[in-house]
Formats: C-alpha cells, sequence, structure tokens
C-alpha cells in the first residue's frame, strides 16, 4: 500500500507519497491552489493500492477527490506533529503517520465528507458551546435567522469560489435579480480573484468562511485568527473593495472558547437555520423541496458553491427562488438582517 500525504499552505497543495516502511516513493509534487484538479488527476495516476490522506484542517478537497474516484482517509492531529500557526502537517509527515498506523486512519465518505465519523463530537461541541453562542447573539454578534416578522430570505453560498459552479450560480441569481452572500474560502479566492470581482460586481455580499476549512475547535488561538486575517485580506485585495465582516465557521462547529476567541475578534458570526446538505448530492429536487419546506420569514439559507461538484446546487436554484418568490418572500444579503432593527 502507498500513502499519499496531502498538505496545504498559502499558495497551494504538496503531494508526499511514501510506502509501507516510510520511504517516499515519488518526488514531492506541488500545485498551486488553482490547480487542484491536476493534482487529483496526479493522484488518481499513482498505480497501485493507494491511499490519500489529509488532515483535519484540510476540508476543502476531500469532495471532489472522492467523485474522482480516490479512496480518502483523515489521519487526526493525535498522530500528528505539532502544526504552525498557518499551514497544516507538512505532507510527508501526513504521508508517514498514514504508513505507521494505517488502522487508526478514518475512510471518508463522499456524503458525509471530512468530518465522517466525528458528527457525535461535532454535535457535542456545538451544544456545549449553546450559552456562549445565545450570549453572543443577544449582543447582535451572531444569528442564525433574521427577523421573524419580516418575509425576507437569506440566500447563502459555501466553499468557493469554484468554477464552474459559482459562475452558473451568479448566472441564475443574475437573471432573477436576486442578492446572495458569497462565504467564500481564502485558498479559493486567491485562485480564482475574477469570480471574486464578479460576486462583487453583481452586488452579492463577500463574507469569510477560512481559508482552508478546518475543524475550528481543533486550532490554537494563533491559528484560528490567521484563518480568519489571511482571508479578509484576501477577499479584499482581489475584489479590490472592503475586508468582509462577516464569518462563518466551517461545519457550525464552536466550543465556548472558540466562541470567545471569535468575540475578542470582533467577528459577527452567521449561522443558518435551512440547510438541505447540497453539499451530499441528494438530488436537485430534494434540495429545492428542502428549502422551500423548511423557509420562514427571516431564514437563512445554507448553500455550497464550492467543495465539489455543484452541479445540483445549480439545478435546484431556479426551482428555490420561484417557489419562494410566490409566496411573497422578498431576497436581502445577510448585512441587511445583521443590521436591520427588531420591531
Amino acid at each position: 500500500m502507498l500513502y499519499s500525504g496531502v498538505s496545504w499552505g498559502a499558495t497551494g497543495f504538496e503531494v508526499d507519497t511514501v510506502g509501507p516502511d516510510g520511504g517516499r516513493v515519488l518526488p514531492r509534487m506541488q500545485f498551486a491552489a488553482g490547480r487542484a484538479d491536476e493534482m487529483i488527476a496526479y493522484l488518481r495516476g499513482i498505480r497501485g493500492p493507494h491511499a490519500t490522506v489529509v488532515e483535519s484542517t484540510n476540508g476543502i478537497l476531500d469532495g471532489r477527490m472522492m467523485a474522482a474516484g480516490l479512496e480518502v482517509f483523515r489521519a487526526d492531529e493525535d498522530a500528528l506533529p505539532r502544526r504552525p500557526s498557518f499551514g497544516s502537517v507538512p505532507a510527508v509527515d501526513v504521508a508517514h503517520a498514514a504508513a505507521r498506523a494505517p488502522a487508526a486512519l478514518t475512510r471518508l465518505v463522499r456524503n458525509r465528507g471530512t468530518q465522517t465519523g466525528r458528527e457525535p463530537l461535532l454535535e457535542r461541541w456545538i451544544a456545549s458551546a449553546a450559552d456562549a453562542t445565545a450570549r453572543m447573539s443577544a449582543a447582535g454578534r451572531c444569528l442564525d435567522h433574521g427577523p421573524r416578522e419580516r418575509r425576507e430570505i437569506a440566500l447563502t453560498f459555501d466553499d468557493g469560489p469554484l468554477p464552474p459552479y459559482t459562475g452558473r450560480i451568479l448566472d441564475v441569481l443574475e437573471r432573477y435579480g436576486v442578492p446572495a452572500t458569497f462565504f467564500c474560502v481564502g485558498m479559493n479566492a486567491g485562485a480564482y480573484p475574477e469570480e471574486v470581482r464578479r460576486i462583487r460586481a453583481q452586488g452579492h455580499g463577500l463574507a469569510n468562511h477560512t481559508w482552508s476549512h478546518p475543524f475550528l475547535p481543533e486550532l490554537t488561538r494563533p491559528e484560528l485568527v490567521e484563518q480568519l486575517a489571511r482571508t479578509r485580506d484576501r477577499i479584499a485585495e482581489v475584489s479590490d473593495g472592503p475586508a468582509p465582516t462577516l464569518f462563518r465557521p466551517p461545519y457550525g462547529a464552536r466550543t465556548p472558547e472558540v466562541v470567545r476567541w471569535l468575540t475578542e475578534e470582533d467577528a459577527r458570526v452567521v449561522l443558518w437555520d435551512v440547510a438541505p446538505d447540497d453539499w451530499a448530492m441528494p438530488g436537485a429536487d430534494f434540495i429545492a423541496d428542502t428549502v422551500l419546506a423548511e423557509a420562514r420569514p427571516g431564514s437563512v439559507v445554507l448553500l455550497h458553491d464550492g467543495g465539489g461538484d455543484r452541479s445540483q446546487t445549480v439545478e435546484a436554484l431556479p426551482a428555490v427562488i420561484e417557489g419562494l418568490l410566490e409566496r411573497d418572500y422578498r431576497f436581502v444579503l445577510v448585512d441587511d438582517m445583521v443590521t436591520a432593527p427588531v420591531g
């Protein structure tokens, strides 16, 4: 069995492949952030039994890798050396950890993603932060929906930008004259600046979704600050506009400590109350039907334009928009909900 560790950094990804004895069997390879498809093709071309291994701060590749037919595993942090304040554990260390203890790896499942096997832990994290999240909401620094007395809906899209899906979603939004808010991953924003500029040019909102889509409760405070700050700065740089002030934690993951750090960083946190799990590709009809069934006045709808094949989201979007318009909803940016007076 060969093990290919994949790491991320400021400019892209690195791949190191080792054999069962931990010896490197292929040259170290580097790929710019916008060349992830080339990296996946390279990994697919490796001959023989082969595992692709990521770690938990690298949360934007697994869907695309699995869709391409790769067997993808997660190495957890207790088996890895300490990360730097920005960037993941080096690829060779991820590969070595896999070769040392392959039974400790978690095989990822396409409709569960990087969090495969950790759903109960994620639920405990979020439950533990309920009081801290409520205090943040009471202070006007966190929302999962807007005012319920207004027939307003905020469409939001996570994990992009990613061609061609971001562009197709923008085409649909432009056709209907509907605004939306895009929670961008910093690495993707830097890789596809033309998509970010188009989002802003069309009047949509730009917001922060971290640099690499990590599990926030596993980060140190310096790591979290770097994720937020670098993404904020990159979005501002490539869009020629103001830095985003809204932030959405990947997976909604949070603990009391994470909430405290976000409060101290003056982040305005946006969660959601409608999520059709479009990232799991349940079908365009299911996505549209779920949104229409669950939407209420003030709802924040969580959809995705990146992280994998988002063709079903694109296909579902016209039915979502038309169905909500028929119910006399008005589409707004999340910023409008954050700043809207209540009552």
